[in-house]
């Protein structure tokens, strides 16, 4: 029975590998996908994780600076430090720039921390070259990606800040590469005004200068104190949201990158399906090439459920070819995408399966034109 499979394709082997290999590249394609979707999820919570905050401030009637605009008063961490279960509270800042440097343009956030304060934002094993911050003016730490080299000058604003640090795999809940400076410097860019703004708001009558705000107060707390607790304590005293680390996860996971996510899962139904379809038309397809062989096997007593499993076992090994062609393919170029692409193996069995029993299935549609040929066909020609 693996005798008639095993002959037939070796009969046609250039035809079945390169029908196999342009199966696989559609298939490397849904890999992709679905690789795309688990590196939005994993980007979405790097910084989080980074900061590894168990406690997450923000302005009243907001879901925080990652989902919307958030302005709290910097000295407000002085009032959560002091609040029971509290260990440590620090202020954080977030802003997104559109850069440009010779090496080409990209879009950053740049986050604002305490170089000397107890919660460490930069995750040192992330760094892969220079150091973290260690002074309060005109120094940056920034992604690798952005192709900065240590010793160079960066210009933000009115100032230039020295690139001291490079680091890997940092990235924004959008998957922008992430830059870090200090809370003095990120406030002044983020929160104070050009020398023209300022003469401007002076001639209104409107006095400027450093408001001292941020966008977020993070907190750890003391291990014997329940997180949540702590939490809707702060929210009570202080008046404002409130979020827990799981919490702050699970906002930018169901409300930022939720339409995205889902738009990238639709696509990849849509992609498997059409796999299976195109699938199911070459079997048939090579069932209509071999008709006549068909037909002569029938005539000489070969019945109905041996000449099937040929087909079974054609479309089973034209699946695992097209299955393995397909992981290598997505492989390869899964380096040159622009985000992250994360290939996992636990869903590449889990498209092994689906696609082998679609495959199966896909067979069935070969096995019915071969119930239905007629073996006087072998005679006729």
């Amino acid at each position: 029975m693996i005798n008639l499979a095993y002959k037939d394709i070796t009969h046609s082997l250039g035809k079945f590998i390169v029908t196999a290999i342009g199966v696989g590249a559609l298939l490397g394609i849904v890999v992709i996908m679905i690789g795309v979707y688990r590196g939005m999820v994993f980007d979405a919570q790097v910084l989080v994780n980074d900061i590894k905050a168990d406690i997450w401030v923000v302005q009243e009637d907001t879901l925080g600076p990652f989902a919307q605009t958030s302005k709290i008063h910097e000295d407000l961490k002085n009032q959560i430090a002091y609040q029971n279960g509290i260990k440590y509270a620090e202020a954080i800042t977030f802003q997104t720039f559109q850069m440009e440097n010779k090496y080409g343009d990209f879009k950053v956030m740049l986050v604002g921390y305490d170089p000397f304060g107890n919660i460490s934002v930069i995750d040192k094993s992330k760094l892969l070259e220079g150091r973290v911050l260690k002074k309060q003016h005109f120094e940056i730490v920034v992604s690798k990606k952005t192709n900065y080299k240590l010793g160079e000058y960066i210009q933000l604003g009115r100032n230039k800040f020295k690139v001291v640090g490079l680091t890997k795999d940092t990235v924004s809940s959008s998957g922008d590469f992430l830059m870090y400076t200090s809370l003095k410097d990120a406030a002044i860019l983020q929160f104070t005004y050009t020398n023209e703004r300022i003469r401007s708001d002076e001639k209104r009558g409107i006095k400027g200068g450093n408001p001292h705000l941020v966008n977020a107060i993070v907190a750890k707390i003391k291990d014997t104190h329940n997180v949540k607790n702590v939490a809707r304590n702060i929210e009570k005293t202080t008046h404002k949201k409130v979020f827990t680390k799981d919490e702050q996860i699970n906002l930018l996971l169901q409300k930022v990158i939720k339409k995205s996510s889902k738009q990238i899962g639709m696509f990849t139904i849509i992609l498997i399906v059409v796999a299976i379809i195109i699938i199911a038309l070459i079997i048939y397809t090579m069932t209509l090439e071999k008709i006549k062989e068909i037909s002569i096997l029938k005539l000489i007593g070969i019945p109905n459920f041996t000449i099937s499993k040929m087909i079974i076992q054609e479309t089973v090994i034209l699946g695992v070819f097209a299955f393995i062609s397909g992981n290598i393919f997505a492989h390869l170029i899964s380096s040159g995408f622009p985000k992250r692409i994360l290939l996992l193996t636990q869903d590449s069995i889990s498209l092994f399966i689906v696609i082998l029993v679609s495959s199966i299935f896909a067979s069935l549609f070969g096995i019915y034109k071969v119930i239905k040929t007629d073996p006087a066909q072998a005679i006729g020609g």
